[in-house]
Protein backbone atom coordinates (compact mmCIF):
# COMPACT_ATOMS: atom_id res chain seq x y z
CA UNK A 1 0.00 0.00 0.00
CA UNK A 2 1.35 3.41 -0.93
CA UNK A 3 1.23 6.01 1.82
CA UNK A 4 2.73 9.40 2.53
CA UNK A 5 4.54 8.64 5.79
CA UNK A 6 7.97 8.79 4.18
CA UNK A 7 7.20 12.06 2.42
CA UNK A 8 5.92 13.57 5.65
CA UNK A 9 9.01 12.31 7.50
CA UNK A 10 11.33 13.89 4.93
CA UNK A 11 9.37 17.16 5.23
CA UNK A 12 9.67 17.09 9.02
CA UNK A 13 13.37 16.26 8.98
CA UNK A 14 14.12 18.99 6.43
CA UNK A 15 12.26 21.48 8.61
CA UNK A 16 14.27 20.41 11.66
CA UNK A 17 17.50 20.59 9.64
CA UNK A 18 16.55 24.06 8.40
CA UNK A 19 16.26 25.46 11.94
CA UNK A 20 19.02 23.22 13.36
CA UNK A 21 20.97 24.85 16.14
CA UNK A 22 18.67 27.86 16.41
CA UNK A 23 15.53 26.48 18.01
CA UNK A 24 13.51 23.46 19.01
CA UNK A 25 10.32 23.10 17.02
CA UNK A 26 6.96 22.09 18.49
CA UNK A 27 4.85 19.35 16.96
CA UNK A 28 2.09 21.94 16.47
CA UNK A 29 4.44 24.12 14.40
CA UNK A 30 5.56 21.10 12.37
CA UNK A 31 1.94 20.06 11.82
CA UNK A 32 1.22 23.55 10.51
CA UNK A 33 4.04 23.25 7.99
CA UNK A 34 2.90 19.80 6.85
CA UNK A 35 -0.77 20.85 7.03
CA UNK A 36 -1.85 17.85 9.08
CA UNK A 37 -3.02 17.02 12.57
CA UNK A 38 -0.36 17.33 15.31
CA UNK A 39 -1.21 13.80 16.48
CA UNK A 40 0.00 12.45 13.12
CA UNK A 41 3.25 14.35 13.57
CA UNK A 42 3.71 13.18 17.17
CA UNK A 43 3.31 9.53 16.14
CA UNK A 44 5.83 9.96 13.34
CA UNK A 45 8.27 11.80 15.61
CA UNK A 46 7.97 9.01 18.19
CA UNK A 47 9.15 6.50 15.56
CA UNK A 48 11.99 8.81 14.50
CA UNK A 49 13.00 9.33 18.14
CA UNK A 50 13.05 5.59 18.80
CA UNK A 51 15.42 5.24 15.85
CA UNK A 52 17.70 7.96 17.24
CA UNK A 53 17.04 10.41 14.41
CA UNK A 54 15.29 13.11 16.45
CA UNK A 55 15.09 14.06 20.11
CA UNK A 56 12.65 16.07 22.16
CA UNK A 57 12.95 18.46 25.06
CA UNK A 58 10.10 19.30 27.40
CA UNK A 59 9.22 22.60 28.98
CA UNK A 60 8.33 26.05 27.72
CA UNK A 61 11.34 26.18 25.39
CA UNK A 62 11.00 22.53 24.45
CA UNK A 63 10.32 20.90 21.15
CA UNK A 64 11.92 18.63 18.60
CA UNK A 65 15.37 18.67 17.05
CA UNK A 66 17.62 16.43 14.97
CA UNK A 67 19.80 14.02 16.93
CA UNK A 68 22.14 13.49 14.00
CA UNK A 69 23.60 15.75 11.34
CA UNK A 70 21.33 15.94 8.27
CA UNK A 71 24.24 14.70 6.15
CA UNK A 72 24.14 11.40 8.05
CA UNK A 73 20.42 10.70 7.57
CA UNK A 74 19.79 8.95 4.26
CA UNK A 75 16.42 8.51 2.65
CA UNK A 76 17.11 4.78 2.88
CA UNK A 77 17.28 5.12 6.69
CA UNK A 78 13.81 6.66 6.65
CA UNK A 79 12.46 4.18 4.10
CA UNK A 80 13.59 1.18 6.11
CA UNK A 81 12.21 2.65 9.31
CA UNK A 82 8.78 3.58 7.95
CA UNK A 83 8.22 1.09 5.15
CA UNK A 84 9.37 -2.25 6.57
CA UNK A 85 8.86 -5.36 4.51
CA UNK A 86 8.85 -5.93 0.82
CA UNK A 87 7.97 -3.14 -1.56
CA UNK A 88 6.00 -5.51 -3.78
CA UNK A 89 3.62 -8.05 -2.31
CA UNK A 90 2.86 -11.48 -3.67
CA UNK A 91 -0.58 -13.07 -3.68
CA UNK A 92 -2.21 -13.32 -0.27
CA UNK A 93 -2.87 -16.98 -1.00
CA UNK A 94 -0.51 -19.42 -2.66
CA UNK A 95 -1.46 -19.76 -6.35
CA UNK A 96 -2.69 -23.09 -7.67
CA UNK A 97 0.36 -25.42 -7.93
CA UNK A 98 -1.41 -27.52 -10.60
CA UNK A 99 -1.43 -24.52 -12.94
CA UNK A 100 1.90 -24.06 -14.79
CA UNK A 101 1.70 -20.26 -14.35
CA UNK A 102 0.45 -20.44 -10.75
CA UNK A 103 3.24 -22.85 -9.88
CA UNK A 104 6.05 -20.59 -11.13
CA UNK A 105 4.78 -17.00 -11.15
CA UNK A 106 5.93 -15.98 -7.69
CA UNK A 107 9.49 -17.21 -8.13
CA UNK A 108 9.71 -15.72 -11.61
CA UNK A 109 8.33 -12.28 -10.79
CA UNK A 110 10.13 -12.23 -7.45
CA UNK A 111 13.46 -11.86 -9.26
CA UNK A 112 12.25 -8.68 -10.97
CA UNK A 113 10.74 -7.31 -7.80
CA UNK A 114 14.00 -7.90 -5.95
CA UNK A 115 16.00 -6.06 -8.64
CA UNK A 116 13.58 -3.13 -8.56
CA UNK A 117 13.73 -2.87 -4.78
CA UNK A 118 17.54 -3.06 -4.80
CA UNK A 119 17.64 -0.23 -7.34
CA UNK A 120 15.32 1.87 -5.21
CA UNK A 121 17.42 1.23 -2.10
CA UNK A 122 20.64 2.16 -3.94
CA UNK A 123 19.08 5.45 -5.03
CA UNK A 124 17.70 6.25 -1.57
CA UNK A 125 21.04 5.41 0.07
CA UNK A 126 22.73 8.09 -2.02
CA UNK A 127 20.44 10.93 -0.93
CA UNK A 128 20.48 12.58 2.50
CA UNK A 129 18.23 15.03 4.30
CA UNK A 130 20.97 17.61 3.67
CA UNK A 131 20.66 16.95 -0.09
CA UNK A 132 16.88 17.39 -0.05
CA UNK A 133 17.16 20.54 2.07
CA UNK A 134 19.73 21.85 -0.40
CA UNK A 135 17.23 21.37 -3.22
CA UNK A 136 14.52 23.14 -1.23
CA UNK A 137 16.86 26.02 -0.43
CA UNK A 138 17.80 26.36 -4.08
CA UNK A 139 14.11 26.45 -5.02
CA UNK A 140 13.37 29.24 -2.54
CA UNK A 141 16.46 31.19 -3.56
CA UNK A 142 18.61 30.72 -0.48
Amino acid sequence: MVNSRMTVAIHVLCLLAYVRGTENVTSDYIAGSVNTNPVVIRRLLASLRKAGIVSSQGGSTGGWSLSRPPESISLLDIYRLLEPGDLFAMHNKKPNPRCPIGREIQDSIGVYYQRAEQGLERELAGVTIADVLGSVRASIGE
